[in-house]
């Protein structure tokens, strides 16, 4: 994983329109189906890996990977390994876990509020 070196102000990192911008990679990395899931799913728990595997439906062991070590890397996930036979590994969500949590959840309630909206929309789309 590489981060991006920025040029300039501090300002400039938190400006996702830049393609340069440290925040427009924080976005890409936590904007995505997978990390979404994983975020809602680990909620106020702290969860073992195959706990969460089981949580986020149709996701695999190479995806919940990737995602956790990029939620882990951005400081939204902990990650708690205990040194026993066989290896125990836990997750939970940091603060800055928790707090984007709540606009996940935000968007989840979006989603059940608007989905039949959705869908005619997409019926009407597709139909023409």
């Amino acid at each position: 994983m590489v981060t991006k070196q920025l040029s300039g102000s501090a300002k400039d990192g938190a400006d996702v329109t830049r393609a340069d911008s440290l925040a427009r990679e924080i976005f890409s990395d936590i904007a995505n189906k997978w990390a979404l899931l994983i975020i809602e799913a680990v909620g106020d728990d702290t969860l073992r890996f195959t706990e969460l595997r089981n949580a986020v439906e149709g996701i695999s062991h190479k995806m919940l990977t990737h995602n956790l070590r990029l939620l882990e890397r951005n400081g939204l996930v902990e990650r708690t390994a205990y040194p026993t036979v066989p290896p125990r590994v836990e997750y939970t969500l940091t603060e800055s876990g928790r707090a984007l949590r709540t606009t996940v959840a935000s968007l989840c309630d979006w989603t059940h509020r608007y989905l039949g909206a959705i869908e005619t929309a997409r019926h009407r789309f597709d139909s023409a």
